[in-house]
């Protein structure tokens, strides 16, 4: 059974008089420990996929299966439960807590878990040295570059042991070498056998995925396998 089933999802908005349609029919399996990008134009509906694979939005028609549960028949606090256990987001504008610490920030999704004190504590530190940030755990956000900020959020999103990694053009704020490190960073989790899906406008990021799916008009235009990923050797 593959990690998350979609069959002949539908989405639509209503905005006033008129019906937007941002999905139209998707379909897609995706597999434990696949790394596919989703790509597409500015309407495309990747972004509103991407809501629905995170539970962060339902079909208004089809069926999404995550771990073999049927989403639509659940309530939103056990939609909240999902997003907070089995999905670790990871956006383009970092969203961490301004006068908390990276270790503080990392360990909010575990505040919201219930877990103890003491466990919160080391699964947010070997977060951190996971992303390489084992001495900044006690850094602000304004006291980080970029690039660390991003790992922080990376940080944050593992710190659950996630079932998926869902990020959202996680490079956008970057300059091109820091968005290489982040890229590394994920080809480094993929590798560890973390599932990753990203959402990206940019060529040279999807490729470092291992199946690229491109939307329009919010229906799947194609759906392909990547021969040989782009490595971190080859971006330096």
């Amino acid at each position: 059974m593959p990690l998350i089933h979609i069959k002949d999802v539908v989405k639509t908005y209503d905005m006033g008089a008129e019906l937007v349609h941002a999905l139209s029919g998707v379909s897609l399996d995706i597999e434990e420990n696949e790394y596919v990008a989703i790509m597409g134009p500015s309407g495309s509906g990747k972004s509103t996929l991407m809501n629905v694979i995170g539970c962060l939005d339902t079909p208004t028609s089809g069926l999404y299966q995550f771990e073999g549960q049927n989403v639509g028949d659940l309530d939103d606090n056990e939609l909240a439960e999902i997003r907070n256990r089995k999905i670790g987001f990871v956006f383009q504008t970092f969203n961490l807590l301004p006068r908390s610490t990276a270790l503080h920030n990392v360990e909010l999704p575990l505040i919201y878990a219930g877990m103890s004190s003491h466990r919160r504590r080391e699964r947010a530190e070997e977060a951190l040295t996971a992303v390489g940030l084992g001495d900044r755990m006690t850094h602000k956000p304004n006291e980080l570059s970029g690039g660390q900020r991003q790992r922080v959020a990376v940080a944050r999103a593992l710190a659950n042991n996630p079932s998926i990694i869902l990020a959202d053009e996680p490079t956008g704020n970057l300059d091109s070498k820091t968005g290489v490190e982040i890229m590394q960073l994920f080809s480094d989790l993929h590798t560890q056998g973390n599932t990753i899906i990203l959402v990206t406008h940019e060529e040279d990021i999807a490729a470092h995925a291992h199946r690229v799916l491109r939307l329009f008009d919010g229906k799947i235009a194609s759906d392909e396998k990547v021969e040989s990923p782009l490595k971190y050797a080859q971006s330096v």
